[in-house]
């Protein structure tokens, strides 16, 4: 366990350490977020690049902590790729075409490498039974990477709020992981809630730097390979779920984003300001109370992940649709699937 602790501390140290220098770079060689868009709500340009210090923490602790297998080279070189996107991006505005392109390659590198769901099981199924998915592996694999890895990119709305969901979601998942004993996806784990921990001080309203999409991307990919490599490892009822609710705030917010757009017959890529941190600030609360909300979300679904996957399958599957039933129901009467004209 000293092990785990050890790399936790190192990840944030090293993040905490490498932030200034991101910003000094990002103010050189003008990366900066200028708000010239009404959805903005900083007013004064911030510098970009804080993905690059997150990404040069969770690099260097991988690299001494973890294993140099073949999955790990693969995880790593993937996330490169996902990183000289972001940083591309945050200084040149990449077409979105391109950048989901280039997630795509980097998550095919990662299936190379073995993260790959192999199977689903069958939560109605006394005995537990799986079926191999074959060649049906690629795709929902693939679907889930790419998903899952612009969620974080969605939610980065606020100062603090990217950086500390994905910390909790870490958190979340190294729990989970811990009380099965997967070893290698608890270290995992523990490496990325330190390198967004450390950055966070940074991050926290008024925020001095900005992760940008090099660390929304980032972080979004890095919990998508553990939340995958979690599922290879289980075969509970329950596999499913205990990912989806540890990434639950991102993974929800972006599922009534899309059925808020699919219901006011508007492009399911456009942006807009009706995102629930949109909603909570709407009420009164100002940038801190609603990160803090958010975070206070993000942990409850983060305990409802960690009951589920310590718990029988029926009892899990009960739970776990009562939580989405409540949840959608308040997403409903909060107005999370109406959407006012900008």
């Amino acid at each position: 366990m000293a092990g785990y602790f050890i790399a936790f501390i190192s990840a944030v140290v090293i993040s905490f350490i490498m932030t200034p220098p991101a910003r000094k770079l990002a103010i050189r060689v003008g990366a900066l977020d200028v708000p010239k868009d009404p959805r903005k709500i900083h007013k004064k340009p911030i510098p970009y690049f804080g993905g690059l210090a997150i990404y040069i923490s969770i690099m260097a602790c991988m690299f001494v902590y973890m294993p140099h297998t073949s999955t790990n080279i693969h995880i790593m070189a993937g996330a490169t790729i996902i990183v000289l996107t972001g940083i591309v991006d945050d200084m040149y505005d990449m077409p979105a075409k391109i950048k989901m392109f280039m997630q795509v390659i980097a998550a095919l590198v990662a299936i190379k490498g073995g993260v790959q769901i192999h199977f689903i099981t069958n939560p109605l199924s006394a005995t537990g039974m799986s079926y191999l998915l074959n060649w049906l592996s690629y795709p929902i694999t693939l679907f889930w990477l790419v998903g899952i890895t612009n969620t974080i990119n969605l939610i980065d709305g606020l100062d603090g709020l990217a950086s500390g969901v994905a910390s909790i979601a870490a958190t979340t998942l190294l729990f989970t992981a811990a009380n099965l004993g997967y070893d290698f996806i608890v270290m995992q784990c523990a490496i990325i809630a330190g390198a967004s921990l450390g950055f966070l001080p940074f991050n926290f309203n008024p925020a001095k730097i900005f992760m940008g999409d090099t660390g929304a991307l980032l972080l979004g990919y890095m919990l998508a390979v553990a939340s995958v490599l979690g599922m290879i490892k289980s075969v509970a009822a329950v596999a499913l779920a205990v990912p989806i609710f540890a990434l639950g705030l991102p993974i929800f917010d972006t599922t009534f984003a899309i059925i808020r757009r699919y219901i006011n017959k508007k492009p399911i890529m456009e942006a807009d300001k009706d995102h629930l941190h949109h909603k909570l600030m709407k009420t009164g609360l100002n940038q801190r109370q609603t990160v803090l909300i958010m975070y206070f979300i993000s942990m409850m679904l983060g305990i409802v992940s960690i009951a589920i996957a310590d718990t029988e399958p029926f009892t899990g599957i009960i739970v776990a649709t009562i939580v989405v039933i409540a949840v959608f129901y308040f997403a409903k009467i909060g107005g999370l699937f109406s959407r006012k004209e900008q």
